[in-house]
């Protein structure tokens, strides 16, 4: 057996074909099993205020500690008038991690950076 952190990277296509609970559960029942999660396109901030609101709900003394979550900041320029026409009225989310808060911590944010440690736990 191989010994060591699963990280899951999903593409913004299957998440795009999802509910917001379907992507909600999904995250949580990686997330439990101890899998650090790495959205290729981040949640809405409803979508994100759902897992937190839902992973609050799960914390219990059966040893589930609860998630960290930590999301590229928004791009701050206003869409161009193409992609206005194409009907993209304001920043898009972007890539997210997700994982256990016992094993995952975030050490540095910035604008094109998320640098995490992992632990073995």
């Amino acid at each position: 057996m191989v010994k060591g952190i699963q990280i899951d990277l999903i593409s913004a296509e299957r998440l795009s074909k999802m509910t917001t609970m379907e992507k909600i559960h999904l995250i949580l029942d990686n997330v439990r099993s101890g899998t650090i999660v790495v959205l290729e396109k981040g949640l809405s901030p409803e979508e994100q205020s759902a897992l937190i609101e839902m992973t609050m709900n799960e914390i219990l003394p059966d040893g589930f500690n609860g998630i960290e979550i930590e999301t590229y900041p928004s791009r701050e320029e206003s869409p161009g008038f193409i992609a206005r026409l194409m009907g993209r009225t304001g920043p898009e989310s972007r890539l997210t991690v997700i994982g256990p808060a016992n094993q995952l911590r975030m050490i540095r944010k910035d604008r094109d950076l998320i640098s995490a440690w992992i632990s073995t736990r």
